[in-house]
């Protein structure tokens, strides 16, 4: 474990200096031939992401902070194998999703979830996600709702099953594709949109007070 923590302290402060801003393709091929200063600007330009995404699904710093770390040790290790036909980030997400689904057989999140489909009576409602405000619209009674339905929203989160819970936070707040979501979970489109349909209808029933 020590030298996981290690390796990340080392990319975090080595004192490399950071490279000029330039396209993933670019940095990639630079990673791939070795160059450490082009795989830290990957970990600086997407470790907000990674914890972003990890933190949705746990509510919890401490299992995102080492959703982060699994995750771009990973990526250092298997950046030789990607390939550029897909996008980066989609590659980026299936790697955090399966340190996601890893992590929580580890802690058994699941223990305290619940039935799906005890939970989704309401399916008559037409699909929509969760709307924050426009950020230019903002006003303080604004932000206070909106970090209120923030935390809501991350609280209902944790009744889902993962792979429910995975799907919504792709789509509805990574803002990807059905086709790419369903790629980055290796499930059928089908089966990921099923999937999408129920969250989002349970989502919606737990949380119907803010949209009143």
């Amino acid at each position: 474990m020590r030298w996981r923590v290690c390796s990340l302290t080392l990319l975090q402060t080595s004192g490399i200096a950071r490279v000029e801003p330039m396209d993933d393709r670019t940095l990639i091929e630079q990673a791939k031939a070795g160059d450490k200063r082009a795989f830290t600007e990957l970990y600086h330009r997407y470790r907000q992401t990674v914890y972003s995404f990890s933190y949705a699904v746990c509510h919890n710093k401490d299992y995102a902070e080492d959703v982060v770390q699994d995750t771009f040790i990973n990526v250092f290790r298997k950046l030789h194998q990607y390939d550029g036909r897909a996008k980066f980030t989609t590659w980026l997400y299936s790697i955090v999703v399966n340190n996601c689904q890893m992590h929580n057989r580890r802690t058994q999140l699941e223990q305290a979830t619940i039935s799906i489909e005890d939970l989704v009576e309401a399916e008559r409602q037409r699909d929509h996600p969760i709307e924050f405000p426009d950020r230019e619209d903002y006003h303080p009674d604004a932000i206070v709702a909106a970090e209120e339905l923030r935390e809501a929203l991350y609280a209902t989160l944790q009744k889902l099953p993962l792979d429910y819970r995975l799907s919504y936070i792709l789509r509805d707040l990574e803002g990807l594709s059905n086709e790419e979501a369903a790629e980055v979970m290796g499930v059928s489109l089908p089966a990921f949109k099923s999937r999408l349909h129920r969250a989002r209808t349970f989502i919606r029933e737990q949380l119907r007070d803010f949209s009143a």
